[in-house]
C-alpha cells in the first residue's frame, strides 16, 4: 500500500463504519474511527433495551480492530477542500480518504403537535434510554400506543405485549407496508395472540400527541401514557451542513462507487449514502455490504485502480414479534417481495441468530480482515434503469 496516502478518517462508528474501519485496517491503512459513543450500538436490539431485556451494546475492544484509532467525538463539519473534519470538541482531523458512515436517526416530524414533546423516539440509544426509563415507573397495565407499523414499530409493539404491556399500534397507514398480504396476516395473527391492539389505514395516522392521548386522522383519541413514535427515519445533517450535495432526506450523493458526485476523496456507505440518487433500503443487511465495498473502492483508489460498483442483493426483512415469534419476509435479490414468508418459533430463531451474526461478521472481520462477504446479484443496473425510466 501506498504509505504516503492512506490516512482514513471514517466518520461513525456504527455497522457499516465498523465494518469500513476494520476492512481498511486490515489491508495496512492507517484509520481513525470517529464516534460520538464510546461503545458499540446494536440498534437492531434497541427495542429490547427500552423494554429491560438486552443493554444493545458492545464494548468496541471485541468487534474493533485494534490498530483502528477511536476518537470519541462527533464530528461538526466536513471540510473537503482541505481534506480535514471538525470536530465538536474543537480538535481538527487531517485525512487523505474519508469514509461518511453517520447513519440514520428517528425523526419525530415538527408538524405533529406535541410529537416532539411527549413521544420517544427508539432509534437511538440516547432515545431507547429514556423509554427505559419511562416504562420502569410506568404501571404495567398503563396504555403504551406504538406510531407507525414499519419493522421497528411492529418489534416494538410485540416486544412491549409479550413483556405483559397494554400497547395499542396506531399504524398511520398499513400494517407492515413492506409485507405481503398473506405474511401481514400472519403478523396480524401474532399481534392478536399477544394482545396488541391494531388500529390501521389512512385514518390511523396520528396527528396530535399529548401527555395521556394520541389523536387521529379520524378525530378519535387513544388513551397513552406513554407513547413511542418509530415512524420514519432521517439523517444528520453533517453533509448539508459541510457544503456537499445531498438527497432531499439528506444522504450523500454517491456513484456507483460510492465515491461522493462532489469530491474523488470522500466515500459513503450505509443508511447516509444514496448512491446515483437511488438508496438501498435502510439496513443493517444493507449497512454491512456497504461498509465493505466502501472500504474496497478506498483500497482501489490509494491503489490507483478503478473501484467496483456497488453489488449486492438482499434476501428479504427479518422481524422479531416478541422472543418467541418473529416473521421473515422473503424477496427477490432486488429486494422486491415475494409471496412466501417464514413464521412463528422458527422465524424468532432466524431472526436472533442474524442478530448475532452481525456482530460476528465484524468480529471476524477485525481479526481475519477481507473474510467478510455478502449475497451479490441484486441487479443493480437494471433496476437504475428502470427508475430512470420512469
Amino acid at each position: 500500500m501506498n504509505e504516503q496516502n492512506n490516512r482514513v478518517v471514517v466518520i461513525g462508528g456504527g455497522y457499516a463504519g465498523v465494518m469500513a474501519a476494520n476492512r481498511l485496517a486490515g489491508a495496512g491503512a492507517h484509520v481513525t474511527l470517529v464516534n460520538p459513543r464510546a461503545e458499540f450500538v446494536e440498534r437492531i436490539r434497541l427495542h429490547q433495551l427500552a423494554i429491560d431485556n438486552d443493554d444493545a451494546v458492545e464494548d468496541y475492544a471485541t468487534i474493533l480492530n485494534s490498530s483502528v484509532h477511536l476518537v470519541v467525538d462527533s464530528a461538526d463539519r466536513i471540510d473537503a477542500s482541505a481534506r480535514r473534519v471538525e470536530l465538536a470538541s474543537g480538535a481538527r482531523l487531517t485525512y487523505d480518504y474519508l469514509v461518511y458512515a453517520v447513519g440514520s436517526t428517528g425523526a419525530v416530524p415538527a408538524g405533529v403537535p406535541g410529537a416532539a414533546q411527549f413521544a420517544y423516539p427508539i432509534s437511538e440509544l440516547e432515545q431507547a434510554q429514556p423509554l427505559r426509563a419511562a416504562l420502569a415507573t410506568t404501571p404495567a397495565d398503563a396504555p403504551i400506543v406504538v406510531v407507525g407499523a414499519g419493522p421497528t414499530g411492529l418489534e416494538v409493539a410485540t416486544e412491549f405485549a409479550e413483556a405483559g404491556r397494554n400497547v395499542t399500534l396506531a399504524c398511520g397507514g398499513p400494517l407492515g407496508p413492506y409485507l405481503t398480504d398473506n405474511t401481514r396476516k400472519a403478523v396480524a395473527k401474532r399481534m392478536r395472540k399477544l394482545g396488541v391492539t391494531v388500529v390501521d389505514g389512512p385514518e390511523s395516522l396520528v396527528i396530535e400527541v399529548r401527555a395521556d392521548a394520541v389523536k387521529l386522522a379520524n378525530g378519535q383519541w387513544l388513551a397513552s401514557t406513554v407513547t413511542v413514535w418509530t415512524a420514519g427515519f432521517g439523517v444528520p445533517d453533517l453533509a448539508r451542513r459541510s457544503g456537499l450535495d445531498t438527497d432531499a432526506l439528506g444522504r450523500l450523493l454517491t456513484d456507483e462507487t460510492l465515491t461522493s458526485v462532489d469530491n474523488p476523496y470522500i466515500v459513503a456507505a450505509g443508511d447516509a449514502s444514496a448512491p446515483s440518487d437511488t438508496p438501498l433500503r435502510m439496513s443493517c443487511q444493507a449497512a454491512l455490504p456497504l461498509g465493505a465495498q466502501a472500504a474496497n473502492t478506498v483500497l482501489s483508489r490509494i491503489a490507483g485502480t478503478e473501484p467496483a460498483t456497488v453489488n449486492q442483493a438482499f434476501t428479504g426483512q427479518c422481524i422479531s414479534l416478541g422472543r418467541t415469534g418473529g416473521t421473515i419476509q422473503l424477496a427477490h435479490l432486488d429486494d422486491r417481495v415475494m409471496p412466501m414468508y417464514i413464521s412463528g418459533r422458527v422465524a424468532a430463531s432466524i431472526k436472533e441468530a442474524v442478530c448475532k451474526g452481525t456482530l460476528s461478521f465484524l468480529t471476524r472481520e477485525a481479526r481475519k480482515p477481507g473474510s467478510y462477504f455478502w449475497l451479490k446479484g441484486g441487479k443493480r443496473a437494471q433496476r437504475l434503469a428502470a427508475v430512470s425510466v420512469k
